[in-house]
């Protein structure tokens, strides 16, 4: 059996809109304008659950510069600032 590639595009979860649904193909933390240092970042959004493979929804942003966004995370539901988000790549 071939492995097929992923035909959807690859986007940061923090440019996605309200509503979007997806899973993690991986973390690039380094992209993130966090003020977090890059392995510290990525180390919390996998206690949080940000995995390789988790399924990933949108559910509500902020009032203001629509952050923070809450994200479905499998079954548990987060809130995370749009730059964090930035690091994890959904498709």
């Amino acid at each position: 059996m071939t492995d097929l590639p992923d035909l959807r595009q690859q986007v940061p979860l923090g440019l996605a809109p309200r509503g979007y649904s997806g899973t993690i193909h991986r973390l690039a933390a380094g992209q993130a304008k966090s003020t977090l240092p890059s392995d510290e970042l990525e180390s919390r959004l996998i206690e949080l659950g940000f995995v390789e493979g988790a399924r990933v929804e949108i559910l509500h942003e902020g009032i203001v510069a629509r952050d923070p966004i809450a994200v479905r995370v499998d079954n548990v539901t987060v809130a995370i600032r749009r730059r964090e988000a930035m690091a994890i790549i959904v498709a």
